[in-house]
């Protein structure tokens, strides 16, 4: 099975990872209760997710690593973090408020434009927030198969404790926000993060596939996961339904091609479109068989594409057709946006490139 984010974490290089966790069992301090340790390295280390917070860009990583730029990406800074898990995918709905979202079910809230950062949720919360919101629901719903269900679900997972990753975050707006992760988690916010409902009964998952990408195309919201999952929110019963899929290997990203029309992007290079809300799909060729990592519309409206094998791919046509830019990274991508000078930020193995316009 392949997640987003932990698929990049295992393939660029999962190893260096590990390599500090060979200490004694006396000397372990759990990632969840270690800050982030200050590192000169650490825009030049691996991260994963970038993204614009207002006119600064804001960067995460590994070891719980944020860092943030005012000068369009040429010198960068260390935030405040107060844990040391992997972080897989940032968002900022407004230039000050934004999240950040992890390995070991950790959640961070920034209200300085990611200088700092705070706690609002991890591991070791989710299988009692699930347990009570279960239980409280198959009570008052016995009827009700899929409350029992997720009651079981709920259990496991707080047997297992905080082993289980978030690999994206969208918020429509401060309060209201959503964050998804492996094995079907999923949460809703409509309190700007101060309390977290459960969602796993309101997806049509039922096989608990990793939910790997969340992203918003026109009025409508999708989700992306592994086995060729795709999902829509449907407004009028709060209902992520299954729409039918292209393709059976995973899906990592979704975009906006604009005028409603979208995106999805995956595994050996596929990607496909749809101008329809999803009831139809249209296999694009993008000219590579590596993984499909990370993806924008740049300022000038292009769609970008950039792989695992460090390939950049620019359509000028809404994602009907790809050809590869004439500069290429040369190295993973994970995640990119484009820069106030209409180049592009990229991050991935080797911290934060700038790529000038072309």
């Amino acid at each position: 099975m392949h997640l987003r984010k932990k698929f990049l974490l295992r393939s660029l290089g999962l190893a260096l990872l590990l390599s500090s966790a060979t200490g004694r069992a006396s000397d372990f301090v759990d990632v969840l209760d270690l800050p982030s340790a200050h590192s000169e390295l650490a825009s030049r280390q691996l991260l994963i997710d970038v993204t614009r917070a207002g006119q600064r860009f804001v960067a995460v990583g590994q070891r719980g690593h944020i860092v943030y730029s005012d000068d369009d990406g040429q010198h960068w800074q260390q935030a405040r973090v107060p844990v040391s898990s992997d972080l897989t995918a940032v968002h900022f709905p407004t230039p000050t408020q934004g999240w950040a979202v992890g390995h070991d079910g950790i959640v961070l809230h920034s209200s300085d434009s990611g200088s700092t950062w705070q706690r609002q949720l991890d591991g070791r919360q989710l299988g009692q927030l699930m347990l009570d919101y279960y239980r409280t629901q198959a009570q008052a719903h016995p009827e009700e198969p899929r409350y029992a269900q997720q009651l079981d679900e709920a259990r496991r997972l707080e047997a297992e404790g905080a082993d289980k990753p978030f690999l994206d975050v969208w918020f429509e707006t401060p309060q209201r926000g959503y964050i998804i992760g492996a094995f079907n988690l999923i949460f809703q916010t409509v309190d700007g993060g101060r309390n977290w409902q459960p969602l796993q009964h309101r997806v049509d998952n039922p096989y608990a596939l990793h939910l790997n990408a969340i992203a918003p195309a026109g009025k409508d919201l999708y989700i992306a996961g592994e086995q060729g999952l795709l999902l829509k929110l449907d407004p009028a019963s709060g209902r992520f339904k299954a729409l039918a899929s292209p393709y059976a290997g995973s899906f990592f990203g979704l975009l906006d091609a604009a005028d409603g029309a979208l995106l999805a992007y995956g595994l050996r290079g596929h990607a496909f479109h749809s101008s329809d809300g999803g009831l139809s799909w249209t296999g694009v060729d993008t000219g590579t068989t590596a993984s499909l990592t990370a993806g924008i519309r740049d300022t000038q409206g292009r769609l970008l594409l950039f792989s695992q094998a460090g390939q950049a791919l620019v359509s000028h046509d809404r994602g009907l057709s790809f050809q590869a830019l004439a500069s290429q990274p040369a190295a993973p991508i994970a995640g990119a946006t484009a820069s106030a000078d209409e180049g592009l930020i990229l991050v991935g193995t080797q911290g934060v490139r700038r790529l000038p316009s072309q």
